[in-house]
């Protein structure tokens, strides 16, 4: 080995082919021409020559090319030396990692996978070789880096290698001193792991043509003895022997044969080995097993000669615990699986089971008869006919006042309360145990089938108990006889044989009594038995329900009787008039003439030149207190009304037709709306020219509360039409009013001088959707609570059978940025015309694809219209993107998840959607933990307003 001419040389190489965990090949960059050289030259003299491949024969072996990585199988006889003239100086050479060997006894999976690991730190990679010596065959040993990484160290760590033994001077001397073909002798007892075994063999090396010629024999000299790994013999190549080696090619294959035939007796060695160790640790096994028996039969006889010693008693505190559970059976467990409470239940069902009073056929016909007459006088339109039909109702009254006494007397004396009362605690009891009925059931034919069943089981039962009890009884009697035996003071003689018999037997027979019950008791029921029961439950469910259906039918109409008996009194001691309504109407008209004359007054001092601000001051005063004056005897105007109309629709159906004047049924037609004694000039307005884009829109106050006039032009077809949708409207949003999520209408009234309408409704000033977005967005939270409020409003408008049509962002408000609520519509234009009108939020249009092909709005275009807005405020302004349709692309945007499927259930599935569902949407619930809203930024958003609001009004009265 010469370890001083290049010690710490420095190379740098290019990796090429692995051997083992530490061996490699590798090619010098600075020989890269010549390499290329090489390429070209085989190249063109034999451009098609392709790589043997085939089966492996045993006159074969295997070698490869290190330089250019093609593999053939050649015939032994055919290898040969290359003359020297023909041989070339190899361009790759031989490296092996410094201070490091394979561990001995490494298995060969372990090898192939270190021989892996070390080709994929070194192959085609650029690696710098720290030479520090070099063996007589030319295997260099060096310290490979590459880059940062020490390749060596890399390899030990992963248990690939291991660190050299020190090797003493005189070892290596001798190393150096013996003779090369002792070298190659020892290296043939010492076969090393071949390239033919990598499991991937490409990895390291690539196809480039056959070489014309053959290859000299390399000998490969691990110089780690005992370090070997075993291979079959296919694996063995020629190429692993080194090209100065002297012994015979002859010589080489006789070492070569006994090699194999000394790894044939090693590995049956091996086989028998562990066949022995086998046997031996069998053997172990089935003595630990025999020592493990012996000490359970040695507890097993222990036990039962303990258990000998306390039979009698343990037996007797066996059977006592299965009588007690027994008793416990009995006690509770046969009312439920032998239908003993269905029994019950219909017993008490037939025994006071509630009828229908007498009086109540007479009464309700009397009472149809009433209603008939009331109707006819309802759409009575003549005067004189309507006091006949008046005259035939109060006969007809009279009549119905009789039943109804008789009626009362008699329900008072019936137990309808206690009746309920038991009827209600029976099917609660019931459910409690058998859970929720099925309906529609064969009275007859279940009742007859359950009582056939609980006959038969009782004569089951009753058999067995009798067994059961006989046996008990038996051994009683046994205890009370067995006294005497053991009783000291009784002189008459026994023997044992007539005192206490069979015991043995006695006790046999009556655990299996006991059992015998056990299991009938226990058992878990069939399903015939069950549905026998199940059915036989709902039967007598549907007639407890059809009894207090019956007894609430009887409680309903006693209450209407009392009702209408309290009523048809106080009608015989006061018929209703219209005096107070009159009244009011007379102060009302009083007012507004004193109002406009002072609205007159203030007009010609404030065009005077010489007018006192004084003065006009204190007018303004008085016409302020005028005006609250006359809407405080409006407000008492609708109170009257609508006492009127409660009595209209229950008693009274004349007084629209008997006082025509009144307008009462105008009133009632309007819902509560319309008034008669309101008047533009009355009310001192502003106009909102910024508003008033499509209709004249003007601002005032009332009751210190800012309204909106929105201005109508109809004609006497449009009049009605506008009233009527004005109603739909105002009744939907009176049904649940602020919880409604509709903006309220306060006043709907006419123009005496022009052919307007004007609505009257609150003023909410850059309260909505289009100015709050342009101002200070709404986040994601006030968002969703307002668009909550919206839901709740179309909610409202569906249930009522009413299609917004005209849903936007000017129409929709946000009360302190926290209520949603849904903006009235044109009730000048129908449904159709309003879906008509083109709306769009930024680019997207909020027509649903049905609007745009002609189809009639419905729920689910209000509903698509609902989706953009809230996809409007959840992406803020950020760009749409469409399909061809012009439907927004949801999945576009970075959403909640709740947030996103209600968007996609409203664009893109709104048929199978309503508002109900949309107001329970995951995306609207609370979440647990979640904070109380901001109410330091309410209160601050709603002083802004207050002061905005202040601005305008001291505008106004500039």
């Amino acid at each position: 080995m010469d370890e001083d001419t290049h010690y710490n040389k420095v190379e740098d190489v290019v990796g090429s082919h692995v051997e083992d965990a530490v061996t490699f090949w590798a090619q010098s960059i600075s020989r890269n021409k010549d390499i290329m050289k090489i390429g070209s030259s085989l190249s063109e003299i034999c451009p098609h020559a392709n790589s043997v491949f085939g089966n492996l024969d045993p006159k074969k072996c295997l070698v490869r090319y290190i330089d250019y990585g093609n593999t053939e199988i050649l015939n032994r006889s055919d290898i040969v030396e290359i003359p020297l003239d023909l041989q070339f100086s190899s361009v790759a050479k031989k490296y092996r990692l410094w201070g490091l060997q394979i561990p001995s006894g490494q298995e060969v999976t372990q090898f192939d996978q270190g021989r892996t690991f070390l080709g994929s730190l070194i192959f085609e990679k650029e690696i710098k070789m720290r030479i520090k010596a070099t063996y007589q065959d030319g295997t260099v040993i060096a310290q490979a880096e590459y880059g940062s990484v020490d390749i060596g160290e890399e390899v030990a760590k992963k248990g690939f290698a291991e660190k050299c033994r020190l090797t003493s001077s005189t070892s290596i001397s001798e190393e150096k001193k013996s003779d090369p073909g002792q070298l190659v002798l020892r290296n043939l007892k010492n076969p090393i792991p071949l390239w033919g075994h990598r499991s991937n063999q490409s990895t390291f090396s690539r196809p480039k043509g056959r070489l014309s010629g053959r290859l000299p024999l390399e000998l490969k000299n691990e110089n780690d003895s005992g370090n070997h790994v075993t291979f079959p013999k296919e694996n063995l190549a020629v190429g692993d022997f080194n090209l100065g080696s002297n012994v015979s090619l002859a010589k080489i294959k006789q070492d070569q044969k006994l090699i194999e035939e000394n790894e044939k007796l090693k590995t049956e060695k091996e086989v028998l080995l562990e066949r022995y160790k086998a046997l031996e640790l069998k053997v172990e096994q089935t003595a630990l097993e025999l020592q493990q028996e012996k000490a359970t039969t040695v507890d097993l006889t222990k036990h039962l000669e303990s258990t000998l010693k306390t039979r009698v008693g343990t037996r007797m505190k066996n059977l006592a615990a299965k009588v007690e559970m027994l008793k416990e059976i009995r006690r509770v467990n046969i009312n439920i699986r032998f239908g003993n409470d269905l029994s019950d239940a219909i017993q008490v069902l037939d025994e006071d089971r509630f009828t229908i009073p007498a009086s109540l056929n007479e009464l309700e016909i009397i009472w149809a008869e009433y209603s008939l007459a009331q109707e006819k006088i309802r759409s009575c339109q003549d005067v004189n006919e309507g006091s006949i039909l008046v005259a035939e109702r109060n006969e007809v009254q009279q009549k119905l006042y009789m039943a109804v006494e008789i009626f009362i007397l008699e329900v008072d004396e019936l137990p309808l309360n206690k009746r309920l009362k038991t009827l209600q605690d029976l099917s609660a009891s019931l459910e409690a145990v058998y859970g929720q009925a099925k309906e529609g059931t064969d009275s007859e034919e279940i009742l007859k089938k359950f009582y056939d069943w609980k006959c038969d089981k009782r004569e089951e039962i009753t058999s067995v108990r009798s067994e059961t009890e006989v046996s008990l009884q038996r051994l009683v009697s046994w205890f009370q006889s067995t006294l005497k035996a053991f009783d000291l003071s009784v002189e008459e003689s026994l023997t044992s044989e007539d005192t206490i018999g069979n015991i043995d037997e006695l006790l046999e027979n009556t655990e299996s009594s006991v059992c015998k019950e056990l299991e009938i008791s226990l058992i878990e029921q069939g399903d015939a038995d069950k549905e026998i029961i199940f059915n036989t439950y709902s039967e007598v469910l549907q007639r407890i329900h059809s009894e207090e259906r019956l007894i609430a039918t009887v409680q309903s109409k006693y209450k209407d009787s009392v009702e209408f008996k309290k009523q048809v009194i106080e009608c015989l001691n006061e018929s209703p008039n219209v005096d107070h309504l009159l009244s009011i109407k007379k102060t009302l008209k009083s007012l507004k003439a004193r109002l406009r004359w002072k609205l007159v007054e203030k007009n010609n001092l404030e065009e005077s030149d010489d007018h006192d601000g004084s003065e006009i001051e204190i007018i303004k005063q008085e016409i302020t207190q005028l005006r609250n004056s006359v809407f405080q005897e409006i407000y008492h105007e609708q109170e009257e009304y609508e006492k009127l109309t409660s009595l209209v629709k229950k008693w009274f159906p004349e007084l629209p037709l008997l006082h025509p004047e009144i307008g009462l049924l105008k009133y009632m037609n309007s819902g509560g709306l319309l008034t008669m004694s309101l008047e533009r000039d009355l009310l001192d307005t502003e106009p909102m020219k910024e508003l008033s884009s499509k209709r004249p829109l003007v601002c005032s106050e009332v009751d210190g509360q800012i309204i909106l006039l929105k201005g109508y032009s109809v004609d006497v077809d449009t009049e009605a039409r506008v009233i009527q949708r004005a109603a739909a409207y105002h009744r939907a949003w009176k049904e649940a009013k602020e919880q409604s999520g509709l903006l309220p209408l306060i006043f709907l009234f006419l123009c005496k001088s022009d052919p307007m309408a004007y609505l009257m409704v609150p003023y909410y000033p850059r309260a909505n959707l289009r100015a709050i977005q342009s101002s200070m967005p709404l986040t994601s939270e006030e968002a969703l609570k307002v668009m909550k409020g919206v839901a709740q409003g179309l909610h409202t408008l569906h249930k009522a059978d009413i299609i917004h049509g005209a849903l936007h962002q000017n129409n929709v408000f946000a009360l302190n940025r926290q209520q949603g609520i849904v903006g009235d519509f044109d009730f000048t234009k129908s449904v159709s015309q309003r879906a008509s009108v083109s709306m769009m939020v930024g680019d997207l249009s909020l027509l649903s694809p049905e609007l745009k092909m002609g189809k009639p709005a419905s729920p689910s275009s209000d509903l698509y219209a609902y989706g953009c807005l809230l996809l409007w405020l959840s992406v803020q302004n950020q760009e749409f993107e469409t399909n061809e349709d012009g439907i927004p692309k949801v999945d576009q945007f970075h959403l909640d998840d709740n947030v996103k499927s209600l968007l996609c259930s409203l664009i893109y599935c709104r048929s199978s959607v309503t508002a109900e569902q949309v107001l329970n949407a995951e995306c609207f619930l609370l979440p647990k933990g979640k904070s109380a809203p901001n109410t330091e930024k309410d209160t601050e958003y709603t002083q802004k307003k207050e002061e905005e609001l202040k601005v305008e009004n001291l505008d106004k009265n500039k």
